[in-house]
């Protein structure tokens, strides 16, 4: 690995990019470091972390997210909200004015790969303004194993991220100042006007999401762990439902927390590295995660730091709710870095429900998980994003990520049943969200009841447990599991007001059923016939 390096050695002249400063290549997370502090991008927090701050943008902006309309693609896409068209015409002029700013400019490049199997890992090349933009795509991807096949490294896609780059809109049809282009044609990515990391992780994620279906392997918005006895699970769901946080488990094995792929001969991690949203973790709660922040080559987005001590506060939202740590995932104890090529056992497909209504966990039948998998529900309370009311909403995100989603949700869909049903594999509900109420009566069920509930499902007791059929909803409720309180295992014996219950029951439900319409004519009848049912259905 290098530090310093010539671009004509590199091949920047095939993206145009002409009279550069000077070109850092592969640097190790010491040299990063170095950069880092000296161009004070960032702060060496106490035991070692780097604290950095992403500016205005502290989430991602999927406002500013586009995908080029070109020949190779444009027939394949699922253009929605979500995927934006832009024009090649206006490409173009873009690209060019982006690489008129790095004229005379410094960049850091990074050469990784997204994918642990090596039949259908994509070699990428990030290229950056940033050193900590550089650190985080050295700790999100997999690094090549050596010297020599660095020097194989041929890159498929190449994207870049100039956070200082910002777009005209009138001039360049963009949203705002911030974007996030992806052109398939030309197998490029640009992202310029936000620094917040995250729009890297996922712009590849994004491509992979459009390439790999195609091949017939299922692109997943999930974590997946594994048990002593090769018993691996997977975890889906929106951010704040849980997904790390339930994944990193001291008793099980991490192999990623946020994407992986599955294909004919089973799962493997898209990453090699983990993106945890820290805000008041603890501890005794979060124990492995908690002991990442506390860790040399971890990057800290948006967390407070006392700037003599250069301790952090891990409760202090006063600049995000969205506080993040990038981190390698050797960095977990007992995790898995290696191809493991295995199929699920379980499948947990995670909602935070702030309605009260979802059960703690739920048996599901293939058709069941299908239709939920499809809708993708979990709900956003006030406070965690601008415009929102006193009340939750309800959310439904295609395959539990639909922003990521280049092709139309049913693809997925399909692979998912196919997969589920091939290699038998018990899927259930968990709700980590409210119980007992409604927003403003309900508590959120407590971690180590969540955590209960799963390993009794892991373990197969659960299955062994006696189950009601949810009459609304059709999934099966266990009547015991484990320590979890008998009372607040099925929610309508939790509420105190049977009526209202019943009431808002079948208000979600009127939601799920308005929601999945816009696939019914896409979807065997069976998967959408098995979703909540009132009167009159």
């Amino acid at each position: 690995m290098t530090f310093n390096n010539k671009a004509d050695k590199l091949g920047l002249e095939d993206y145009g990019i002409k009279n550069l400063g000077d070109v850092y290549h592969n640097l190790p997370t010491p040299a990063l470091y170095e950069q880092i502090v000296r161009r004070r991008e960032g702060l060496i927090a106490h035991l070692g972390p780097i604290v950095v701050r992403t500016g205005h943008h502290t989430g991602r902006s999927p406002d500013d997210k586009f995908i080029v309309r070109e020949e190779s693609s444009h027939d394949k896409i699922w253009w929605s909200k979500e995927n934006k068209p832009f024009g090649v015409n206006k490409f173009e002029p873009l690209y060019n004015r982006l690489l008129a700013y790095l004229q005379g400019k410094d960049i850091y490049i990074q050469d990784c790969y997204a994918g642990a199997d090596s039949r259908y890992r994509i070699p990428i090349r990030i290229i950056t303004e940033y050193a900590w933009h550089n650190l985080f795509a050295r700790n999100m991807f997999i690094q090549p194993l050596d010297e020599d096949e660095s020097s194989r490294h041929s890159p498929e896609f190449t994207i870049f991220s100039m956070p200082r780059f910002h777009a005209t809109p009138d001039i360049d049809g963009t949203s705002s100042e911030a974007f996030v282009i992806v052109n398939f044609g030309k197998r490029l990515i640009i992202i310029g006007g936000t620094s917040y990391a995250g729009e890297i992780k996922k712009a590849v994620f994004t491509v992979l999401n459009y390439l790999l279906p195609q091949e017939r392997v299922l692109s997943m918005h999930c974590a997946a762990n594994l048990g002593s006895e090769d018993d691996l699970a997977l975890f889906f769901g929106l951010s704040g439902t849980g997904k790390t946080t339930l994944s990193t488990d001291v008793d099980r094995r991490l192999i990623g927390d946020d994407e992986h792929g599955w294909s004919v001969d089973g799962v493997f991690s898209f990453e090699g590295g983990c993106y945890a949203k820290v805000i008041n973790i603890s501890a005794e709660q979060e124990p492995q995660i908690y002991e990442c922040t506390r860790r040399f080559g971890t990057i800290l987005e948006n967390v407070a730091i006392e700037l003599y001590t250069r301790q952090i506060d891990l409760d202090d939202a006063s600049l995000t709710e969205n506080t993040r740590a990038s981190y390698p995932i050797s960095r977990i104890p007992n995790s898995i870095r290696e191809d493991i090529r295995l199929h699920p056992k379980n499948i947990f497909l995670l909602s935070y429900d702030a309605f009260g209504i979802l059960p703690p966990i739920a048996l599901l039948t293939p058709e069941q998980a299908t239709y939920y998998f499809l809708q993708g529900y979990t709900a956003r309370v006030a406070g965690t994003e601008v415009g929102l009311g006193d009340e939750p909403q309800a959310v439904f995100s295609p395959c539990f990520g639909a922003p990521f989603m280049a092709l139309p949700p049913p693809k997925y869909a399909k692979l998912f049943f196919q997969s589920i049903t091939n290699h038998k594999v018990t899927c259930w509900l968990v709700n980590t969200g409210l119980v007992g109420g409604g927003f403003s009566v309900g508590k959120r069920i407590s971690l180590p009841h969540t955590r209960e509930s799963i390993h009794m499902a892991i373990s197969g007791e659960l299955l062994q447990a006696p189950m009601e059929k949810d009459p609304i909803f059709g999934f099966r409720i266990p009547s015991i599991c484990g320590n979890v309180p008998g009372e607040i295992l099925k929610p309508a014996q939790a509420w105190k007001d049977s009526s209202a219950y019943a009431s808002d029951a079948k208000k979600l439900a009127a939601k799920f059923i308005k929601n999945f319409r816009q696939f019914k004519h896409d979807i065997p009848r069976a998967i959408a016939k098995s979703g909540p049912m009132l009167d009159g259905d």
